[in-house]
């Protein structure tokens, strides 16, 4: 079953003037959708509505912070997609924007914990919330690192993933060109990554030679390589905290100096890792709204006032 199909099937009710043609991908219609578009409100009321099932998100419920435009954040569709066939099949989830869908794609790419980790899904309704249509694959093949095991054996582990990771993510840009690309939904794609994700940023849009992004952005990126950086040819976002060691400032601003692809960074004093997806405070909050606007403002003048 296609995109046109999913989307069709996780709102029967919902107008189909967005829907999109084949290629078909099969899916299972029992996502979980119960995300609210504000992250805060999000973590105090996530113990309320976890467990509960329904096909619709209605960010009009509640309040949204810094100008989020309501009207565009109505009404969220999300649907389970298997990428491909057999045992080298991805598992991803694809949330579209039903109520002024911009018809831009987004790849999102998830940190060590998994595209099922609730701050990462919330993080992908909220961008979809906006009018985007995100696909959040499973980089890790259902074994996404697990906080209680021992950190020795962290490297083995990343060693064996990465790959994984870096076959999925290629899966995953493959069928996003041929379900939005192809289909006149989007003649550039953008792509967001947080940590082990937004390390793996780079590494894509360095290696995009099909030109199928237009912009990027890196939440706290681990393993960024300069050199491979230096070969990125579009506007790539990089937000990181001034207390973080697993993104040294010197690399991004080294980036961002050499003007790479139109590169920009952006550090929030008194930040350590994953302030943005993970904030634990209400400082954190504060800042982790001004990024996702940074972030929402760098994804419209990249992609979507590009196609006006």
């Amino acid at each position: 079953m296609g995109l046109t199909s999913a989307i069709f099937m996780a709102s029967a009710a919902s107008s189909s003037r967005f829907l999109l043609r084949p290629p078909f991908v099969t899916f299972s219609p029992n996502l979980k959708i119960h995300k609210i578009c504000n992250l805060s409100v999000n973590r105090r009321r996530r113990s309320l509505i976890r467990g509960e099932r329904c096909r619709r998100l209605r960010c009009s419920q509640v309040r949204i912070e810094y100008s989020t435009d309501e009207e565009a954040c109505e009404l969220v569709n999300g649907v389970e997609v298997l990428i491909g066939e057999g045992s080298d099949a991805v598992a991803a989830y694809l949330l579209t924007a039903v109520k002024n869908n911009n018809g831009t794609g987004v790849l999102l790419l998830s940190d060590i914990f998994g595209f099922e980790n609730s701050a990462t899904r919330d993080f992908a309704y909220r961008i979809a919330c906006n009018g985007y249509n995100v696909l959040l694959p499973d980089l890790f093949n259902g074994d996404p690192w697990q906080k209680e095991r021992s950190m020795a054996l962290f490297e083995p582990w990343l060693d064996t993933h990465t790959q994984t990771a870096r076959t999925n993510i290629a899966a995953s840009i493959k069928w996003m060109v041929d379900e939005f690309v192809a289909a006149g939904i989007s003649n550039k794609l953008g792509i967001i990554g947080f940590c082990f994700g937004g390390g793996r940023v780079v590494d894509v849009l360095a290696e995009d030679n099909d030109d199928h992004f237009g912009v990027g952005v890196s939440f706290y990126g681990t393993g960024i390589q300069p050199s491979i950086a230096a070969k990125i040819k579009v506007p790539v976002l990089y937000i990181t905290g001034d207390e973080d060691p697993l993104c040294p400032l010197q690399v991004v601003e080294d980036i961002e100096k050499n003007n790479v692809g139109g590169s920009k960074v952006m550090v929030f004093k008194g930040r350590g890792h994953g302030f943005v997806h993970r904030p634990t405070s209400g400082e954190e909050d504060k800042d982790a709204e001004k990024a996702f606007i940074i972030m929402r403002n760098w994804l419209q003048n990249g992609l979507v006032a590009q196609v006006k």
